[in-house]
């Protein structure tokens, strides 16, 4: 008889993050492997992924990685099949791919609109549909999968400039709700994160002046939340017992008042 490691609680478990090349993706998957599950990490900048690879692997985690862009369902599936033939098939989905670009909805940034769609949109769809019937099979060998969405704040609240990105994200918020009643009979738990103002790379692609501002703003008179706190949450939801189900977390920071 095996003895469960109280600091390894993922330990046997497998663990796919996007968006794992920065950011809070990136420290997801090495708060996940710390845990003891085994990792695939999934983004466009191979260079990146190595190097998070290699730390994971120092640290005495296993993980691959797949450069890949999320809008490429090819490619997603190809690292989708790749983790069911190495690592036996994923039991937990970090969807966590994003892209914010926020401007008047006046300019018709047309170019930006397509994007943060195709991104947090269809990339999220072609993640999802890629991984479900991996996270079905091992859910029903293994008494628990989950998959967890990186929604944000914008989903609920409102935020002038940030119309297309919200609204992205309130599809996020909205479809994880319904994908929770599909799938949680099957065992899949289903949860949506919701974070407030979190220091990543995301703040680096805003071009909108009215945006920057208020960033510039917040940062002097909020502290941010940080890639590790977010981190920290998916490890929590993640380890909760097979019968408890987060299906809705917002993380705020506490100076941040919408």
């Amino acid at each position: 008889m095996t003895m469960e490691n109280p600091a390894k609680p993922l330990h046997g478990r497998v663990a796919v993050v996007t968006g794992a090349s920065s950011g809070i993706g990136e420290a997801s998957a090495e708060h996940l492997a710390a845990l003891g599950a085994k990792i695939a990490v999934l983004a466009r900048r191979a260079e990146r992924l190595d190097d998070l690879v290699a730390r994971i692997e120092k640290n005495g985690g296993t993980a691959m990685a797949f450069a890949a862009d999320v809008t490429d369902s090819a490619a997603v599936q190809r690292a989708a099949d790749q983790v069911e033939a190495e690592l036996g098939g994923a039991d937990l989905l970090f969807n966590n791919a994003g892209v914010m670009l926020p401007a008047p909805i006046e300019e018709l940034r047309t170019d930006q609109w397509r994007q943060q769609i195709d991104v947090n949109v269809t990339g999220l769809m072609n993640v999802i549909g890629a991984f479900t019937p991996q996270l079905v099979r091992t859910a029903g060998e293994r008494g628990v999968a989950d998959l967890i969405n990186t929604s944000s704040i914008g989903a609920q609240n409102i935020f002038p400039n940030f119309a297309v990105y919200s609204g992205t994200k309130a599809y996020v918020t909205h479809l994880s709700r319904h994908l929770r009643v599909e799938l949680g009979p099957k065992n899949v738990r289903v949860a949506a994160i919701e974070p407030g103002i979190v220091g990543t790379e995301l703040q680096g692609h805003v071009t909108d002046d009215g945006a920057l501002e208020w960033l510039a703003g917040s940062k002097e008179t909020i502290e941010w939340l940080t890639p590790e706190d977010i981190a920290e949450t998916v490890g929590f939801i993640a380890t909760l017992p097979p019968r408890v189900n987060l299906q809705q977390v917002v993380v705020m920071p506490t100076g941040q008042p919408s």
